[in-house]
């Protein structure tokens, strides 16, 4: 972290900017009591998406080494690039007795509704309904999307395992394999005005919505989206 250049005529000592850090992380750089790390949070709390959740703010110390004036009132404001998910980090500038600014690391927690599994999962698992609950969980406590809703676990299989409590991410699910190389599917023939079904054999293996490849009766190979176990395939 590093402090925009000051124009302030008395800089402080390494000991008293760790005290200004750890002042502005609870409050105490400004007469009332709490001010700046109230202005900080509920700055943080007006930049998070509506919808989001439950927020909480953890506020960090700053660099001893800092050299900072000392300072009657600060403002937050929020840096170029950064997102307010998990540790992250705030600008806050004097705008009262000193001229300068830094960045104030942050931890934002946020909590919220997803989709957690019941009991251990191995990778491969066909998801059901048996296998997860709807539970309040810190969103912010791993990457990727959580699941929100049943219907997107819908012909989806885990890429990895999960254990028991565990929120579902999309990113652990993958669209599970329902044709193998192979097997008989139906092929239906779409054209200008016209559809016709044919039997056909799948060329590689596929899941619901997945391109696949197949070969007909009469030899010919075709490209098209499974759909149960049919292929459609547009000429």
């Amino acid at each position: 972290m590093r402090a925009a250049p000051a124009r302030s005529t008395r800089p402080v000592s390494p000991t008293t900017a760790l005290l200004i850090g750890a002042c502005l992380a609870t409050g105490l750089i400004v007469p009332r009591p709490a001010a700046a790390s109230e202005s900080v949070r509920q700055f943080v709390q007006s930049q998070m998406p509506g919808g989001t959740g439950r927020v909480e703010v953890s506020l960090g110390s700053l660099n001893p080494r800092l050299q900072l004036a000392p300072c009657q009132r600060v403002e937050p404001y929020l840096l170029p690039g950064t997102r307010l998910w998990g540790r992250s980090a705030i600008g806050v500038r004097c705008v009262e007795g000193a001229n300068w600014a830094v960045a104030l690391p942050v931890t934002v927690t946020v909590w919220g509704k997803a989709l957690v599994a019941t009991q251990p999962l191995a990778a491969g698992a066909l998801l059901d309904g048996s296998m997860i609950r709807e539970q309040e969980v810190e969103l912010t406590r791993e990457a990727g999307t959580p699941v929100t809703d049943p219907a997107q676990l819908v012909g989806k299989a885990l890429q990895r395992p999960l254990a028991a409590g565990q929120a579902l991410r999309l990113e652990h699910l993958r669209v599970a394999q329902t044709v193998a190389a192979g097997d008989p599917v139906r092929v239906q023939l779409v054209g200008p005005g016209f559809s016709v079904m044919a039997e056909g054999q799948a060329l590689s293996g596929a899941g619901e919505g997945q391109a696949v490849k197949v070969r007909t009766e009469n030899g010919r190979i075709l490209a098209g989206t499974l759909r149960g176990r049919t292929v459609e395939a547009r000429l």
